[in-house]
């Protein structure tokens, strides 16, 4: 059991910045899409971020539906799984 995340946000809108009314599966994928280019700051490849979020024990999680028209959902990736800190700090990312 891991106790620190860094959570990821994604809304029901896609990549093209389409509204895609309260799509969970569109707001999942914007919140692993965001996982993602947040992990290649620290030299990931986006395959390698992908493949990680495919491999790690990360949560997702449906966190609002009634902001019409936009679901959100958010992905939680443990933080004590990497070797160095990945967490957002004043020198960066």
């Amino acid at each position: 059991t891991y106790n620190k995340y860094l959570i990821f946000e994604g809304i029901s809108v896609d990549e093209s910045g389409q509204q895609h009314y309260l799509d969970v599966n569109v707001a999942y994928r914007q919140a692993c899409l965001n996982a993602i280019n947040y992990m290649t700051k620290f030299g990931y490849s986006p395959a390698q971020g992908y493949a990680l979020l495919g491999s790690a024990p990360v949560q997702g999680h449906i966190s609002g539906i009634v902001d019409i028209p936009n679901a959100c959902a958010t992905l939680w990736l443990p933080t004590e799984i990497f070797k160095f800190d990945i967490n957002p700090n004043a020198d960066g990312p």
